[in-house]
């Protein structure tokens, strides 16, 4: 059964410095709040793992807590470039960053089959793109059965998968609905989870399209209202879009984000909320 604790609790148990971590979130249900307190924690060395690293990757690698990232895209959304992540690429700032890079697919694939248990994912792809020149861990392989050249991408199973949800109960399932991406698979290849959601209540109600995190699937869950913000929780909460545009001249210099990180980050008791 999941443990119902406190998001510092969470953090402090579940995530340590050398990790494979994994915060996943499509648009919505990003974990801000989770990657916030990994930051106020100190944690380093970790090899981050998103389909879509945007703000909160830019914030994550900018304050040296990153080492690698393992991803398909990188940007923020409908702005531009992530300049935290830009500067750790090309001048190594705050610190040295490896690149693995993966398209959706092929990190979807790889969720996939870590959450099943084994060492591979098979797909159709990369075929004509310069991925399998530039990334080690992509590889061709021969179908035994029609003798066709298919791809071979590695399982991922990250050390701890964080999401964000709308709820759970007070036995810790989780209730997700929305847009949902490959949360649930990226809980279940891990080995230890953490799940941030808006409440927790007595009795989960069905909602239509609702994905559910069954209690034995999950390590810890943690209430932590608006956790998603500057993204969004469907029904909970709307996408701060001014935050995004905004966004993007605190990250391009570094004392600027360094100083908004102090303010907003690093000193702040407002849980879940960024202005």
């Amino acid at each position: 059964m999941a443990e119902i604790t406190s998001l510092r609790h969470a953090v402090a148990s579940l995530v340590h410095d050398g990790d494979v971590v994994a915060m996943e979130g499509f648009t919505h249900l990003i974990p801000f709040a989770a990657a916030h307190e990994v930051i106020r924690q100190g944690r380093r060395d970790l090899t981050l793992v998103r389909m879509t690293p945007d703000l909160i990757y830019d914030q994550l690698i900018g304050m040296g807590c990153a080492k690698a990232l393992v991803f398909s895209w990188g940007g923020n959304p409908g702005v531009g470039s992530l300049h935290r992540f830009r500067d750790a690429v090309e001048n190594g700032w705050p610190t040295p960053l490896q690149l693995e890079e993966h398209s959706h697919a092929g990190m979807a694939n790889r969720y996939v089959a870590g959450a099943a248990g084994l060492p591979f994912a098979v797909m159709r792809g990369y075929t004509g793109t310069d991925l399998p020149e530039n990334t080690a861990n992509i590889a061709s392989i021969v179908c035994p059965f029609t003798g066709e050249t298919l791809t071979a991408v590695p399982a991922l199973q990250p050390d701890v998968t964080i999401v964000h949800a709308q709820r759970a109960d007070r036995r810790g399932n989780v209730q997700m609905w929305g847009i949902t991406g490959v949360q649930k698979e990226a809980v279940l290849a891990a080995s230890r989870s953490l799940v941030t959601v808006e409440e927790i209540v007595d009795e989960l109600a069905p909602v239509p399209g609702q994905v559910i995190l069954p209690s034995w699937a999950v390590t810890a869950v943690a209430e932590v209202p608006s956790g998603a913000h500057p993204s969004y929780a469907h029904g909970y909460s709307e996408r701060d879009n001014d935050f995004y545009v905004r966004w993007d001249a605190v990250s391009r210099d570094r004392e600027t984000f360094l100083a908004w990180m102090e303010q907003h980050v690093l000193e702040s008791a407002n849980v879940g909320r960024q202005t």
